[in-house]
């Protein structure tokens, strides 16, 4: 091959796998169709070669137990849901990914983040790759006015942000978006497999090497997923996803991976004119204007981290008109409703496989957790029988193949949040009753079975 002559290199944008030719399956991650064409200098390989040699050279292992262990200060953002999700605050140093669907808040949360960090004195600088100077300042002046610790820098040229960077030495910056940054040693294209995974290296080493937090937004493929190699959520210390439909007026945080805190937190916000506002109560939010006296309505409560959520399942059954009856659900798994049903029939007797089902979690939420099978079968068991259940009942529980319902974690705390809103019979696991009672003042109820709990309520 002739000096300076490029070379094609094909990557898997699931896992970063690299091979020198097309394949079907990746052998790394074994998904199919994941492998995109790159062409790539002699030049580069080269350069990439000598960097990892030089990376090599004198490293010496050290002692475990010689490892000193610093304190890590976390900065507050001053928004509260954002800051639980985070861990308790940014982390000096740390690398932030976020990923959500176009529209659905992403530059508005972190422009809000810059707005409270410079109003505490911290220095911060927004890198937009995206927008011009006016757009961002228009979009800024719904959220409020900006001290003068906010910098803004409009350029996609990697060697230039990162000057910038070194000159200013901010305590936070954010890229957005890591699609739109262009390494000029690296000959694809901006938002390539090659260039997002070469941005997203020099980012780490600039906020490892200077100790600045560094913020990244990443766009989302049709599956949901940041698109680029999988090998950029490995990469980042935290990976947070913004949810939600950007039609609706809530918005949910959540963290899929976190090196300083738990990844099973969450934060909900609600767009409104002026931004993102916090829901302090997602509980109550979600409940807002629920029917009542309707059949088919129950309250049920899933955990999410460390905080309990109160959401309401709505199930319509009714006879089929067609041979194949339907099923549909929204917010929770179907095949999980299509099992539950099949439980009904067997164990109880109730004969729904001639009928249409349709199954929703209220105020769009995606809901994964068994705990809310109790509430799911209470609900299909009240449209079923067209019999409408006390508005103040709410029920948790995780329903086995036999019928059995089986306990559930953190029991107590989802009985509590029930009787901080109001509630004032709720039905549980039998083996769970005795720990919801201690110290309550909420009626429990203790079932062994969906038998026991269609006797005790319909």
């Amino acid at each position: 091959m002739a000096k300076g002559k490029n070379t094609t290199i094909f990557y898997c944008q699931s896992c970063g796998y690299e091979s020198s030719k097309w394949m079907g399956q990746c052998p790394g991650c074994r998904e199919w169709n994941t492998f995109v064409e790159e062409t790539v200098s002699k030049a580069e390989l080269k350069n990439v070669g000598g960097q990892l040699k030089r990376l090599t050279e004198k490293t010496e292992p050290c002692v475990l137990s010689e490892v000193a262990i610093a304190k890590e200060d976390k900065v507050l953002t001053g928004i509260e849901e954002l800051d639980r999700v985070l861990g308790g605050g940014i982390v000096q140093g740390s690398l932030t990914l976020v990923g959500g669907d176009p529209g659905i808040g992403k530059s508005t949360l972190l422009l809000q983040v810059c707005h409270r960090l410079s109003e505490t004195g911290h220095k911060v600088l927004y890198i937009s790759g995206e927008e011009s100077q006016v757009q961002i300042k228009m979009r800024a002046d719904r959220i409020g006015s900006f001290s003068s610790n906010m910098l803004l820098l409009c350029e996609t040229r990697l060697d230039a942000v990162a000057e910038v960077i070194r000159q200013e030495k901010p305590e936070a910056v954010i890229i957005d978006s890591i699609q739109t940054m262009y390494n000029e040693e690296v000959s694809a294209a901006p938002g390539s497999v090659s260039q997002v995974r070469e941005s997203t290296g020099v980012l780490l080493q600039l906020a490892k090497g200077l100790g600045v937090s560094v913020f990244i937004v990443g766009h989302v493929t049709k599956e949901g997923t940041v698109a680029g190699p999988r090998v950029l959520e490995h990469m980042v210390d935290t990976v947070l996803y913004f949810e939600g439909d950007r039609h609706a007026s809530y918005r949910v945080l959540r963290g899929v991976k976190n090196r300083f805190g738990s990844t099973n937190e969450i934060g909900v916000f609600e767009m409104q004119e002026r931004g993102l506002v916090e829901v302090r109560n997602p509980s109550e939010y979600m409940l807002n204007g629920r029917p009542e006296n309707a059949s088919g309505s129950v309250v049920a409560c899933t955990m999410e981290g460390t905080r309990p959520l109160l959401i309401e399942i709505q199930a319509l059954v009714c006879y089929s008109n067609f041979g194949i009856p339907r099923r549909q659900t929204t917010g929770t798994d179907l095949n999980r409703v299509n099992l539950l049903m099949a439980v009904l029939e067997k164990r109880c007797g109730v004969q729904l496989s001639g009928c249409d089902a349709y199954v929703n979690i209220t105020g769009g939420m995606k809901i994964l957790e068994p705990a809310i099978d109790l509430g799911i079968v209470l609900a299909i068991l009240s449209s079923f029988r067209n019999h409408p259940l006390s508005p103040k009942l709410i029920a948790f529980g995780e329903v086995g193949l036999s019928g059995e319902v089986r306990s559930v974690s953190m029991a107590k705390q989802r009985a509590a949040e029930a009787e901080k809103l109001g509630f004032d019979t709720c039905v549980v696991p039998y083996v769970c009753a005795e720990e919801c009672k201690k110290n309550s003042k909420i009626k429990v109820l203790g079932v062994r079975n969906i038998q026991e709990a269609m006797e005790l309520l319909l």
